[in-house]
């Protein structure tokens, strides 16, 4: 008696796409274990439309060439909080005043890694391909299929038996889906080429377009190629092309001159077409005017490729694409409308709307299915700061930056993309306008003014020689603070000279500055020893994690906390300040 699975079996060829609608729900919803089969026609996207047309050709390469040229980066997430706000503000949007605003809370949420294994990877992702010719397969088969396969191959022993060594862009045209049924809509995937191979789902990456289409066989498991909402638009386009060089090639004469008069025979019929040949042909007497005794008559059969509407049909289907993918038509030489700033508009709106978005999409499917191989906290980012069409006049930046008192000057740097001056720990104290006082100012009591110094105070400023005067009263600074304090920071200091910093990653630049101040017993000013009260609210870190019993310096937390001088230079800084304000 034959099986549930023979009856459905014997109604299709398996090797073929077409499979019978029925079966392929039966299989997908109860038995699994069987090959969705992809409805769309992928090779018709290829052959017929990146192959053969040039539209979608030059408007794939657009995509792909402004996409390999961004920069990614590598980082370490140190704060979750900001690290979300800093990705709802790059989403894409491309505002520079968001991206000012991304920037520093980029600065506060993400430590850059360098020379990593993950790097490593990246740059030389298989022995065949660099980055960017493997960024450039990836978007373009997503750009053309709707859908993104990346194979991970890695060592099956050893210390890196949980790490990809090579990745690989599959082909998604001939790639399929094995589910294991309605419980497990993903098992495996297989390839056809010379051959089948089956490859593991957790060693595929796929990453898919949206697609709606739920017919209950498993094809919503294939991403819908934006070919296919506009294959119409492509199959005009390619019909216009093919009819216009069919014009060209196959066209006859353009009419048929008779004589009313009577028949001609084959000498006068050819003595007139010689006449006419010599007479009115050439560039030389084009327009000419042709006068002649004899009664003639004209018929016209032939169309020319403005009776056929073929440009205004090839124009209107170039626009179609480009609206499908996004890509501004004045990027594809549309003249018409083609000036400098439209070009410049164009060339910004293609990297908002089409190549950000694409490159969101991957960052975070790596984010999710590679770099947590390389750390629980590790991610990839693109930064979409270098591109050029998305900067504000530097003129507009700097404007903005001078009168943001409120951001420390290595803010300022690292919101006009340049690097945190380590060297001068004062670029990250705040600098507050002369003319600005609290709310509460009439509270305030202003010390009676000081008499000038005499003329023997007076000096040349070098530069500019206009005479300035010396200050009459120093800024007051405090060192009184305890020995235990400038210890735990040394002790600090000592393990990441001992450690490195890989192993010594708490803290931050600011905090790093701070150690170096109290082990060095220098004096602090009143705001330094403010913040260091305010660091009291960090006091759960004051004791060693459990888990880093016999490695502290690993602990993120407890080394943070001891920069800062540990628990008596907080608790130095609350009495001090307290004692200073009091006064």
């Amino acid at each position: 008696m034959a099986t549930f699975f023979d009856k459905f079996k014997s109604l299709i060829n398996t090797k073929s796409q077409n499979t019978s609608e029925q079966y392929n729900r039966a299989i997908y919803n109860w038995l699994g274990n069987t090959i969705v089969w992809n409805t769309e026609n992928d090779e018709t996207y290829i052959n017929d439309g990146y192959r053969k047309n040039a539209t979608i050709y030059s408007i794939i390469n657009l995509i792909t060439k402004a996409a390999s040229t961004i920069p990614y980066h590598i980082y370490e997430k140190v704060n979750d909080g900001d690290y979300k706000r800093y990705k709802a503000l790059s989403s894409g949007i491309g505002d520079p005043n968001v991206m000012i605003k991304a920037q520093m809370l980029k600065k506060h949420a993400l430590v850059e890694l360098e020379h990593t294994e993950l790097h490593k990877l990246l740059e030389r992702p298989n022995p065949a391909q660099s980055y960017a010719s493997w960024i450039t397969e990836m978007i373009a088969f997503g750009k053309l299929t709707g859908n993104r396969y990346i194979y991970g191959i890695g060592p099956e022993t050893g210390d890196n038996i949980n790490k990809y060594t090579e990745l690989y862009i599959m082909p998604s045209q001939i790639m399929e889906i094995n589910s294991g049924g309605i419980m497990k809509p993903v098992e495996s995937y297989t390839i056809e080429y010379n051959g089948t191979y089956h490859i593991p789902a957790e060693q595929m990456c796929h990453i898919k377009d949206f697609n709606p289409y739920f017919d209950g066989t498993g094809s919503h498991l294939y991403g819908q190629s934006p070919l296919k909402a506009g294959l119409r638009s492509m199959t005009t386009n390619n019909e216009a092309v093919e009819s216009g060089v069919k014009f060209l090639q196959n066209q006859t004469a353009r009419g048929l001159l008779m004589s009313d008069e009577g028949d001609l025979n084959e000498v006068q019929a050819q003595q007139l077409k010689d006449k006419f040949r010599k007479d009115h042909q050439g560039s030389k007497k084009a327009g000419d005017i042709i006068i002649t005794p004899k009664k003639l008559s004209w018929v016209n059969f032939g169309l020319n490729a403005s009776d056929m509407s073929l440009i205004e049909q090839y124009n209107a289907s170039i626009k179609d694409l480009c609206n499908i993918y996004n890509v501004p038509v004045t990027l594809l030489n549309n003249t018409e409308s083609s000036t400098y700033n439209n070009v410049k508009e164009a060339k910004k709106a293609l990297y908002q709307n089409c190549v950000i978005p694409e490159l969101l999409k991957i960052q975070d499917e790596l984010n999710r299915w590679l770099a947590p191989m390389y750390g629980d906290n590790i991610c990839i980012e693109y930064d979409f700061s270098v591109i050029p069409e998305l900067q504000e006049e530097t003129d507009k930046v700097v404007d903005q930056m001078s009168k943001a008192w409120w951001l420390t000057p290595n803010e300022k740097r690292a919101a006009m993309s340049y690097a945190h001056d380590e060297d001068n720990p004062i670029l990250d104290e705040y600098y507050i306008p002369a003319n600005l006082i609290p709310a509460s100012g009439s509270d305030i009591d202003f010390a009676d003014p000081q008499p000038l110094a005499d003329e023997d105070s007076k000096k040349k400023n070098p530069i500019s020689n206009i005479e300035v005067k010396d200050s009459i009263e120093l800024k007051a600074s405090y060192n009184d603070y305890p020995q235990s304090a400038s210890n735990n920071a040394k002790r600090m200091i000592d393990w990441r000279e001992k450690y490195g910093r890989d192993e010594v990653r708490g803290g931050t630049s600011v905090g790093w500055q701070r150690a170096s101040s109290l082990s060095k017993r220098e004096s602090l000013s009143e705001s330094t020893v403010a913040r260091m009260a305010q660091f009291n609210r960090h006091r759960e870190n004051a004791t060693i994690d459990p888990k880093f019993k016999d490695t502290p310096w690993k602990d993120n937390g407890y080394v943070a906390w001891n920069l800062w001088g540990g628990t008596s230079g907080v608790n130095w800084a609350i009495k001090k300040i307290k004692q200073i304000r009091d006064e």
